[in-house]
């Protein structure tokens, strides 16, 4: 299955709300992964530009994509973005194809 990076913020409101009742967040990340079939393999908080950080392993694209709106939709959130990640097998098939494309650099 594959795998996907989301990055996230909450937003100040929502930070209050987990300082006044603090609560296990991987938890409910979980059980929104597992819905679609899938598996979360790490969450964890971070200093910097984002607050948070999951690895997550979905079916497929459009399984994350509900996952992710969902979490979106819900306005915990000030930011949340996701990458499909690519193991180094499917970039190897990656780099072939790309060999194999007749690229036109623009006005050349």
């Amino acid at each position: 299955m594959p795998l996907y990076l989301s990055r996230f913020s909450y937003t100040p409101e929502t930070w209050q709300r987990l300082i006044s009742h603090p609560e296990d967040r991987a938890k409910a990340a979980q059980s929104y992964i597992e819905s679609v079939g899938g598996k979360l393999h790490g969450f964890w908080y971070a200093f910097g530009t984002r607050d948070g950080y999951n690895l997550w392993e979905a079916p497929d694209n459009v399984s994350m994509a509900a996952v992710a709106l969902a979490i979106s939709g819900g306005g915990a959130l000030s930011s949340f973005e996701t990458t499909v990640l690519l193991t180094v097998d499917e970039t190897m098939d990656a780099l072939r194809k790309a060999g194999q494309i007749q690229y036109r650099p623009p006005g050349a």
